[in-house]
């Protein structure tokens, strides 16, 4: 089946609030698959990899100190389930998060696409925070090196001077250390939407949950911007920490990752405490399908009375 929209509609949709409803399941640049083992997957842009449509996000268990063997059973499990796309940052549990991911890719690299991230504004920041995050890591390479958490407009203005971090994420993609380059935000949607405007970032992770059309919001701003440059899609805090379930607004796991799966993203990465919880929301994402108009729209009005709850981190990071 041929999963290819017309963009311009898209944007029309985007702009309005509710982007890409009637683009639910579809890869915003090709077609949805299952893996060889059912784990739906999207193109992640341009970037030539399938992501499957559940990711794994290296906080709650993974970055807790003292949960090494709860870590790794995670790690494990969620590869064995067809997860096939890691993220993570130096700043997860003051480097546990890459510590723990590391044991798992020093057996398995090649069976996932790692990303990590630069908090760092400079070149040369960046270039030793590479180096620590590779050893830490278990690993020579990375598939996808991110500009983590842009927030203000003095963020944007640093990683573009002649010493920022750009040039080194130029530098080590030229030397094949990295494949790919990114650039997160989670708080201003004007500043992230900006960084990808000033440059071809290859991938863009945002926060996406079914309470961010109430302010600021990426889904209005960020992810049609993304979609016109083809761009891998990755969607974080899609249930905010637990705090957009509630018995009067969005009530299951289900409601909150099906919300987020039909926008037109790539992947959406959600950080796991339990074996349990990774079960569960993979055999979610299993028997994901697409929402209708009507239910994003309805889903999004039941936010309307705790949305800055659900989305603390655009008030206060």
């Amino acid at each position: 089946m041929d999963h290819r929209f017309n963009r311009r509609q898209f944007l029309r949709i985007g702009l309005a609030g509710l982007a890409g409803a009637r683009l639910a399941g579809r890869g915003h640049a090709g077609q949805v698959s299952p893996s060889p083992r059912g784990m739906p997957q999207r193109p992640l842009g341009r970037t030539g990899h399938s992501a499957s449509l559940f990711s794994l996000g290296g906080e709650a268990t993974v970055e807790r100190s003292g949960r090494r063997d709860d870590a790794l059973a995670i790690l494990h499990r969620a590869l064995d389930l067809g997860v096939n796309y890691i993220d993570t940052s130096p700043t997860y549990g003051n480097t546990v998060s890459e510590r723990h991911i590391g044991e798992v890719m020093a057996e398995r690299r090649d069976e996932v696409f790692l990303a990590t991230k630069t908090h760092d504004r400079s070149y040369d920041g960046t270039m030793r925070l590479f180096e620590n995050s590779l050893e830490r890591l278990q690993t020579d390479r990375l598939d996808l090196y991110q500009i983590h958490n842009v927030r203000t407009a003095r963020d944007i203005e640093r990683v573009f001077r002649p010493d920022g971090a750009i040039r080194a994420l130029e530098s080590l993609r030229d030397q094949k250390a990295i494949r790919f380059t990114g650039i997160t935000g989670h708080r201003d949607p004007d500043v992230l939407r900006r960084g990808i405007e000033q440059y071809d970032f290859d991938c863009v992770l945002m926060a996406l949950n079914a309470a961010d059309t109430h302010h600021a919001s990426f889904q209005k701003k960020v992810l049609p911007a993304a979609v016109e440059r083809e761009m891998g899609i990755i969607a974080m805090k899609v249930p905010a920490l637990g705090r957009i379930l509630r018995p009067d607004g969005i009530r299951t796991m289900e409601e909150a990752l099906g919300y987020v799966y039909s926008l037109p993203i790539s992947t959406a990465i959600v950080g796991i405490s339990t074996l349990q919880e990774l079960e569960e929301n993979v055999t979610i994402t299993g028997n994901f399908q697409p929402y209708s108009e009507d239910t994003l729209t309805e889903l999004a009005q039941r936010t309307a009375h705790y949305h800055e709850h659900a989305s603390w981190f655009k008030y206060h990071w």
